[in-house]
Order: structure tokens, then sequence, then C-alpha cells
């Protein structure tokens, strides 16, 4: 079949392709790089990153992140491994203020930018021989620039710098004109199915040069990417194990609230909704992601989730917010946040996991009932362990959320629709003005904000956006003290008045336990945002890696358990779950709260081992079905304890249920 991509020129295409209708309102703006400034336990987590890994991945992974790398114009690796990289390290450095890590940076976007040719094509342009560890042919792939097309678009946001409109202008030309010859998949399927991500900086771009090109360009993209909206509409894409890499469902299930933005039809928005809904049915896990590892694998919570597609989800989610001022992209957004992202790297983000389990009893090395197998070192906490993709692209995770915690509105407004510990510029109607964010959240129930200055005179007016959870039952809003109004979950709330220096707003957002349902009727334990997982006792242990050091690193953390594991839980009525589950916080939120030690709160609750559930693998057996009839159970009954999920290592999320109480 001739693929009439191929055979129509780009004058031609341009014939095909109707009249855009008109933009959809975007609900919310970003503000520009550098002007939020995360603080309390957000910002230590930034610090240790710049610490960690993403501050010195080019000492702990030389083989890729060197001079010959080539997007710094070397003959090493050419795919996405750079991009990755700098993609979390441009907006770790500009939120920071950190003059070194943005000076890391700068050879790799000053390189990007000067590499454009006549024709409009920048990047790496020269084919080189496959060595191991590294991958360096196909160097015109579309996919890699996508990646280093957000890099330039983050460092545009923080500088201004002008050179970024140019080479877009210039490079989204030259895929107008090849595109119809090379398509997106024409080299590898990656940019097939991760083409939102171009389509988004091509509708960024249109907003600041209004040329019409961009729009054509826009349907081009679009027709060429992979249908997720058709696919999460009418087929059972979700529902079939293996049917989709879990990366690039992640990546792309942007792509409908994208296109949204100048098709404002709700069919978009509706496929997301039902994407979501059938990722939980088939594929979902407590942590707020999915079985997926690396293909897609259904919701046995000893199944894998891989860590590109936690930042990659989550920067999806980030993306339909901006667009849609969505609660439900919010409140998803914050269940990964706050319980995948922590627990997949260590304290020190000096390591991370390939795949996590929402049920992992064992951090080992071991070959175990994933999609695809890395030496056993998937759950094992490495620079390498697993494959290095997650190397490259768990950096973008916490910056970019911290990115999206305030917004501008349409309509001369300000936004906050998450929440954590932050002080944000914002201009509205002329006037910039700081406001800042005090919180522990999402341990605590109280959020406050205050507007520190940008209004010495007469009150300003504009609309003030909080969100309220779905999973809050009644949120109070207070301004200087008193109720302003009362809201039930799942709503934005818009506080029109005069603001004026020194005006202070309290979010109260009462946090209660309810428990959900998951693969084999298991139940799951949360209270506000957070999911709770058994505490267990971690016993780590350093191993030499003298088998494979080139593939999976010199070295790597296995983690055992030193308590039991195997409980049951009861099922409670909802009427009487505060009967049965105790909640003991601590009075003080550590800096970094992500560890058994500092655990912020911690739920108590009664429970029954399970002696016929054992290990299997190196991993927890298959997970008994919850009510069996005469479940065999110990005969005496445990205190147990429940701590966040986001501070486990070793945990089980998702609980058999050994009867009523």
């Amino acid at each position: 079949m001739i693929n009439p991509f191929r055979v129509l020129s780009a004058a031609v295409f341009s014939l095909l392709i109707p009249a855009a209708r008109a933009q959809a309102p975007v609900t919310c703006r970003q503000l520009p790089l550098g002007d939020i400034r995360p603080a309390g336990w957000l910002n230590e987590m930034l610090v240790r990153q710049r610490d960690g890994l993403t501050g010195h991945l080019d000492v702990h992974y030389p083989l890729v992140m060197n001079e010959r790398n080539g997007w710094l114009g070397g003959d090493g690796d050419q795919w996405e491994r750079g991009p990755y990289w700098i993609d979390g390290l441009v907006p770790l450095a500009y939120m920071l203020h950190d003059e070194k890590l943005i000076a890391k940076a700068k050879p790799w976007v000053e390189w990007a930018l000067n590499s454009q040719q006549p024709d409009g094509y920048f990047g790496p342009a020269t084919d080189y021989p496959q060595e191991e560890g590294l991958q360096r042919d196909n160097s015109r792939d579309w996919w890699p620039k996508m990646v280093m097309l957000k890099v330039l678009q983050q460092y545009y946001s923080a500088t201004k710098d002008q050179r970024v409109i140019t080479l877009m202008t210039n490079y989204f030309r030259y895929q107008l004109k090849e595109l119809p010859q090379t398509p997106l998949g024409h080299w590898t399927y990656w940019a097939r199915f991760r083409g939102g991500d171009n389509l988004m900086m091509v509708y960024w771009l249109y907003d600041i040069t209004k040329a019409p090109f961009l729009l054509q360009l826009g349907e081009l993209l679009h027709r060429q990417t992979f249908d997720y909206t058709g696919s999460f509409l009418h087929t059972g894409l979700l529902a079939q194990t293996g049917s989709i890499h879990c990366v690039n469902l992640a990546q792309g299930f942007k792509e409908p609230a994208v296109y949204y933005r100048h098709h404002p039809d709700k069919m978009y928005l509706n496929a997301l909704k039902k994407g979501l809904a059938d990722l939980d049915k088939y594929n979902g896990m407590a942590h707020g992601l999915y079985g997926g590892d690396e293909a897609l694998h259904g919701n046995n919570p000893t199944q894998g989730s891989e860590f590109c597609s936690a930042v990659e989800m989550m920067f999806s989610l980030e993306t339909a917010l901006e667009i849609t001022g969505d609660v439900d992209f919010a409140d998803r957004l914050e269940k990964i946040a706050f319980n995948a992202l922590p627990a997949q790297a260590t304290d020190d983000f000096m390591a991370r996991q390939y795949f996590q389990q929402a049920n992992q009893v064992m951090a080992t090395r071991q070959v175990r009932n994933f999609a695809d197998n890395h030496g056993g070192t998937d759950v094992c906490y490495g620079v390498l362990s697993g494959y290095p993709c997650c190397t490259s692209n768990m950096h973008q995770g916490w910056p970019k959320f911290a990115q999206n915690l305030w917004y501008t509105t349409g309509d001369r407004g300000v936004a906050a629709l998450v929440y954590a510990p932050s002080e944000a510029k914002v201009r509205v109607g002329g006037r910039e003005m700081v406001w800042k964010e005090e919180t522990n959240y999402p341990f605590d129930e109280s959020v406050r904000f205050s507007l520190e200055s940008g209004v010495p005179g007469p009150a300003l007016n504009f609309p003030f956006y909080l969100r309220v959870p779905a999973w809050c039952k009644e949120a109070t809003i207070l301004i200087n003290g008193k109720v302003w109004e009362k809201s039930e979950g799942g709503k934005v709330v818009a506080l029109r008045r005069g603001w004026k220096n020194g005006d202070r707003v309290e979010l109260q957002l009462p946090m209660h336990i309810f428990n959900r349902r998951w693969q084999e009727n298991a139940l799951s334990v949360e209270r506000g945002p957070l999911t709770f997982a058994l505490k267990i006792g971690e016993q780590e242990t350093r191993v030499a890696n003298s088998k494979d050091p080139v593939a999976y690193g010199s070295s790597f953390i296995e983690v055992r358990p030193a308590t039991d594991w195997n409980y049951g839980l009861y099922h409670v009525p909802e009427a009487r779950i505060s009967e049965n589950y105790s909640v003991a916080q601590q009075k003080d939120v550590a800096a970094y709260p992500w560890n058994l030690q500092n655990a912020p709160v911690i739920i108590r609750t009664k429970a029954r081992k399970i002696p016929s559930w054992k290990l299997y693998n190196e991993t927890a057996g298959p997970i008994p079905y919850s009510t069996i009839y005469n479940m065999e159970t110990a005969a005496e009954e445990e205190d147990i304890e429940l701590v966040p999920y986001g501070c486990t290592q070793l945990r089980i999320s998702q609980f058999p249920v050994i009867g009523g109480k």
C-alpha cells in the first residue's frame, strides 16, 4: 500500500488541510522558568538532585555524557540520552538559580543552537557504526530532536534567547517539507508514538509567532502520530497485555490534549478520561501508575512500572492540566508525584530502579516475570541497573512538577492547582507580585498562601483559583482568618475579590482514610493523595558487579526484608474505618520526608499473617484472592504500621482481605 505522506509534497499537502477552527482558550499559562522557587521539602528534593546524579551525570555515566556525545558534536551517542539529561538539568538549574548547573547545561544548548544547517535541520547529522553501550545510527531520526526541542523551549522560557525562535522556525519549515517523504515512523517507530511532544512545541511556537505554516505542520504531525484518541475511545488497546510500550503510552498520553488546543472538540478530552479509567481497570496500581515492564502488562502488583513512565506520565498530565485546568489531571499528577516518584530513587539521588513493584518485598538481582528483563537487575537500585534510559530521563520529574505549581490564567488571574511549598513571582494586570505557599502537604491538611508584595496601593481585582481534590469531601477556604467559602471535592474554586499586600488565604483539606480495590480484589489504604504501605524492615547490601559492569554498572544496591511482609487486612465498612485505623503525625516534617526514619505520617491497624502467601522467584507470590472462603490465617492478630508509599523501598501496598471486622 502506498503511503500518501511519501508522495505528497508539502505544498500539495497544505491544500488538503482544512482551515483550523478557533483555538480553544488555554485555561492556564506556565510562568517563566525561574519565577517559581521551591521551598521546604520540595526544595530539598531539588537540592539532592543537584548534589546527586542530575548535577553529576557526566561523572557517573561518562560512557555517554562526555565530549564525544553526538549532541556535543562528537562521534558518540547521538540518541535520546544526552537530551534526556539536559531536559531535566535545565529546569533544575534555572529553578535553583544555580550558575554551576547553568554552565554545565550551556554547551549542550549552544551546540544544538549552532548545529542548524541551511535546510533547517539541526542536531547530529552523521551516522557512525554501533558501539557497545551506544546508539549512534539513524542520526536524522525525528525522535531525539523532540527531546531537544523541549530543552530549548525551557531555555527560552528562562532567557528569552531569540535564537531558539529562529532555530525552531527553520526546523519546523524543514519538517513540513520532509515529513511527507520521511514520516515520523520512517527511521524508528519511537517518533510515531511520541509525536505529541513535537506537536506541543509547534503549537508553543505558534503562540509566539502566529506563523500560519505551523498550523499546517501541526495537522501533518497529528496525522502521522499514533492515534491515541481513537485507540482510547474505540479499541481495547489498554485491555491487551503487550499492546503498547509503557513509555510510549506515558508520553503519547498528552497528544489528544495538545491537539485539542486548536481543535476544541470534547472528543479529545473524553478520550483522555476514558484512557485513565481503562488504565486503572486493566493495568492500574495503588501508586498511581500501571503495569508496564516494558510492554503494558496488567495489574498484578508484582509487575514492574518503569521510572521513565513515571516522569513522562507526570509531564503529560502537567501538559493536559495546563491546557484544560481539569481537576482529574491534577489529582493523578499528585498521585504519581507523591507515591511512585520518590520511591524509585535513593535518598541521595545517586541510584534508581528501572522497575518498581507496588508489592515489592525484595529488590535483588533476579529474573522476574517482567515482559523485558535486563540481567535480572531491573529492581536493584543502581546507576545503570535495568536499562540506562531511566538514568538519563529521571531528572525531569521534580523540576517540572515544581514548574507547574503556579499558573497565570487567560482572565488575568492566578492559579495554584497542585500543592507543595514554594514561592512564585507572578505578573497580573501589569503588576509583578510575589505569592508564597507554606505547607507540609501532602502530609498535612492545610495549604497557606500569602500575597507578599506587588500591590502597594489600592486593592487589585483578579481571580485566584484553587483546586479542591476529588478525594476531599469538603474543603474550607479562609481569607485573612475568616471563612470565605466551603466546597466539595473535584472542583476548581475561583476567589474573586480585590487583593492587596499581606492578604492571607488558607485552604483546609480534611484528609480521611479510605480504601480502594485492585487486582484479585486486594485493598489499598489511602489518605488524601497518599497511598500507605506496610512498613517492612530493610537490609541494604551494595553488590559489586563483575559479571556485566558495562551494561548494568560496576555495583548496585540490593534490599532484603528484615521483618515479615505476608499480612492480610480486614475489610472495614466505610463508616467504621476511623475505629480500625489510627493516624499519628509527626509534629515537625523533616526536610527530607521520604524514608522510613522520617515518615511524617503513620497509620496503625490490626492484621493477620497469611502463611500460604510466600516468596516466589524472590517476589511476593501470587496475591491470594481477597475474602476467599476459609482463607488460612495466623491465629494471632498483630499490630502493624503503614507509612507513605514514597517512604518505602520494600512494601505491600495492595493487601489481601482476610474477612470482615
